[in-house]
Parts: C-alpha cells; structure tokens; sequence
C-alpha cells in the first residue's frame, strides 16, 4: 500500500537481516540494532548531520561511520555575501569503532582529533551542538554552541528496501520545526541564531546501502501565523513503493504528502527550479542563491553533491486542506549521487 504507515513498536530487520515492515512513521518506532544486520561491517553506513539556518547564514554539522571511511565535516554558509566553506576530515575504517547511538532519542556523540573537536549532545527536550575546529579555512578557526530546542512534535521516519538487496536498508529520521539559539565563531565574526525566528534540522540516517545511488532532498522550516511551519521532501532512494518520505509540519503536527517531483534546470543548478507533486499539495517556486557543490573522486568512491540553498515561494496543503502561503523561505534542496 502505498504510504503504508507503520505503527507498532517493533525491531527494525527480521532473522534474515531484511526490514520487517517498510513504510513511515512519526517517531522511532521501529528499533534499529546495528548487530542485526546481516551485510559486512565494512557496508554499514550511520551518521547524524545537523543544519542550523535563518535568512543569512547557516551551520551544517556531520558526524558519520560509513564502514570503510568515516566523514566528519563542518559547513560555513554566508548567504548575504555569498560564500560556504566546508572541511572534512576522513578516517580509515571505523567500522562501528565511534559508538554512534541507536536512536536519536538519546546518547551522546563526542568526536576529536588533533584540528576537530565536536560534540553532539542530547538531553530531555534539547540537543547542544559543540564544536572547535582549528585551521577550518585560510588558518583561522571556526568554533560553535548551538542549542536546538525539540518539543513534543511529529517527526518523519521511513523505513526503505532495496530490491537489488534484501539486507540492504535504510532507516531514516527528520527532525524539522527545532528552535535554535547560540552562536557561530569564525574570522572575528559572530553569527547569532534566535529561536524566535531560527530553526535548526537533524537528519539522522542507520543502514546498509547498495553501491551507486542518486538522490533528492529538501528542507526548509519557518513560522506561518506564528506557529512552525517546515517541510521534508525527496526521492530517488531505495525502493520506496511503501512510502515516500514527504511531509509537512505544522504547529507540531505532521501532514503526510504523496510524490513530490523536483525540476531542476538541466544546465545551471543557479537558474530557479521549481516543486510539483502528485496530489496538488506542494507546489513551489525556488530561486537559488548557493550552490555547497563538493565532489570527490578517488578509486571506487565518487561522491557529486549539490546542495542548492535559495528562497522558495508557493502553498503547501495540510490534511484538512488549510493552505499554506509562502513567500522567500530559505531553505534548500539537492541532488546527490553517490558510489560508495
């Protein structure tokens, strides 16, 4: 059944390391154990990454054990002068050595290295982002203390196969909507974040994945009549006949949405996209102002990412068909491809 929401609390794979019940929920209710998994160490792939973002300026946050290569990486976006800088530091198989927790409910992540020093920090109804980076760019350091606030709310989970691989998975939670004050350091610079008016976004993935993948995604978050207001949109992952990981939030609650299709000019990812989806609940318009383009390619591993951020205006519909009006929320959307 398509958008298939899955609802009992249960472990995540079965004996034979397959996902017991594809499909999506709003909260972790599926159990992920990494000693279920039935594919080689070497194939699981775990990460929390964080985007913290307003108008002018973001922080994106990532630590990641990816099997064979772990990827710690900090983001510094500008958007008003229109720079980013990212840093990333690899380390040679980890292969589940970093402890990252089962959930992101609770447990606690603390990186560090000779140049980085980051902490992701979870307690009840907040999550601290740490962080002390030496030499980040042109020899200066970047540091970081960032608090997001996590209410009660609806957060989007899904639960994808691959047909190629029936022990190939991925478990994947959003959380969007989170208030987020603190600061930024870097250059003789502050950036300050309000959570009157600043949100911040944790992508939390655990899973297996076959080999060569493309991908789309976008989020975006505000307030609308006072209230939050955000959004998780993509395709293109796995087999996701069960359900698509598309989803509005609003004052708490989630509003889920069937497909929706980015169209993104073929020749300059600068030019304005725009949104369609298959029910008329998403339409939108998004006029770019950065693309964070990173690729790499070394041997068997190529990664080209576009994480295009830009102001996007249209109408979203909720499940009782209130419209949403929006107009210039910055936000992005990407289009990744992957063979790792």
């Amino acid at each position: 059944m398509r958008n298939h929401e899955v609802k009992a609390r249960q472990p995540l794979l079965d004996e034979t390391g397959a996902l017991r019940e594809p499909g999506w929920s709003k909260s972790l209710v599926q159990e992920y154990d990494r000693n279920k998994i039935k594919a080689p160490k070497f194939r699981i792939k775990e990460w929390d990454y964080y985007l913290v973002m307003n108008d002018e300026f973001a922080g994106a946050f990532t630590l990641s054990d990816d099997g064979y290569i772990g990827l710690q990486s900090v983001s510094l976006l500008n958007f008003k002068e229109g720079w980013e800088h990212t840093e990333t530091i690899l380390n040679p198989f980890p292969m589940g050595k970093f402890h990252l927790p089962s959930t992101s409910e609770k447990g606690n992540i603390t990186y560090k290295d000779r140049r980085l020093h980051m902490k992701f920090i979870v307690s009840d109804g907040k999550r601290q982002i740490l962080c002390n980076f030496k030499n980040f760019f042109r020899g200066k350091p970047f540091s970081c203390k960032i608090t997001l606030e996590q209410p009660k709310m609806d957060t989007m989970v899904i639960a994808t196969p691959w047909k190629e691989n029936k022990t190939a998975f991925y478990y994947n939670q959003k959380i969007n909507c989170m208030p987020a004050s603190g600061t930024m350091t870097f250059d003789g610079k502050t950036y300050e974040f309000s959570k009157e008016k600043d949100f911040g976004t944790l992508d939390w993935g655990r899973g297996v994945w076959t080999y060569d993948n493309r991908w789309y995604w976008g989020s975006g978050n505000t307030r609308v009549n006072g209230k939050s207001f955000g959004f998780n949109i993509g395709y293109g992952f796995g087999d996701t006949s069960a359900a698509s990981e598309n989803m509005l939030f609003y004052d708490g609650k989630a509003h889920k949405l069937d497909d929706v299709t980015f169209h993104i000019p073929k020749d300059d990812y600068m030019k304005p996209w725009n949104f369609t989806s298959s029910d008329g609940r998403f339409e939108m318009d998004f006029v770019p102002v950065l693309d964070r383009a990173a690729r790499t390619s070394a041997l068997i591993i190529l990664t080209d990412q576009h994480q295009v951020f830009g102001r996007m205006s249209g109408r979203a519909v909720l499940d009782d068909g209130t419209v949403i009006e929006v107009k210039d929320l910055m936000c992005f959307a990407e289009d990744v491809h992957n063979r790792y």
